[in-house]
């Protein structure tokens, strides 16, 4: 399955979601759409249209490994949240400090990016809500990872992780921590995310914050 962008993603994403919308959790009032930026807001958006629910955004952060910054071994997200990749890293014998040291670095990432995109407005409260999380595809799964114990740790009643392709490997994973997991395409041979979009261009600050001004969280 080839996707002509994120949006057209999302659509199909959406479509996928309203199944679950006939159960109860998803008709009431409390459902949440979170889209992990940058491109995962793009997808999000049209999903938050799809299901009539309201939009919003959980800045999560891949923590690579040195001079493959592509591969994850862990990731961290908003309220100081940090997920590692424990086989990878007993794999690679990445230092633990080395490890320590990127994810500080993560979390003023994170901060600063979630300023950028939120400015003065807070962020919602997820205590009790059926929380979607939505991203424009998952490898590793890393990222989704750390964004669900987020979400979970926020007071998260149900957390539904949702994308338009991933890896089987990912996808086998999240089932163990999500309440549930949608994802459209899960090929046998996945490749780099990218490659299931036919324009797969780099999402800028400013079209992420379009879409969530103005944020409604009722």
């Amino acid at each position: 399955m080839r996707f002509r962008d994120r949006a057209d993603a999302g659509r199909h994403l959406g479509r996928g979601l309203r199944a679950l919308r006939g159960e109860p959790d998803l008709l009431m009032p409390d459902l949440l759409v979170l889209g992990l930026p940058r491109g995962g807001v793009v997808v999000a958006a049209e999903v938050a249209r799809e299901l009539a629910a309201p939009l919003d955004v959980l800045v999560v952060r891949k923590v690579g490994f040195p001079g493959h910054e592509e591969l994850a071994v862990g990731a961290v997200a908003s309220g100081g949240v940090s997920v590692r990749n424990e086989d990878l890293l007993a794999r690679t014998g990445l230092d633990g400090e080395e490890v320590a040291r990127r994810e500080a670095l993560g979390h003023v990432a994170v901060a600063e990016l979630e300023g950028r995109l939120r400015g003065s407005r807070p962020p919602p409260d997820l205590k009790g809500r059926v929380v979607v999380l939505v991203d424009d595809g998952m490898a590793t799964g890393a990222t989704m990872r750390v964004a669900i114990v987020a979400a979970r740790r926020a007071g998260a009643r149900r957390v539904v992780a949702a994308v338009p392709v991933g890896s089987p490997e990912a996808v086998d994973e999240l089932a163990a921590v999500a309440d549930d997991v949608v994802c459209l395409s899960a090929p046998a041979r996945f490749d780099a995310v990218g490659r299931y979009y036919r324009d797969f261009a780099p999402v800028e600050e400013r079209t992420v914050r379009s879409l969530l001004v103005p944020l409604s969280d009722d």
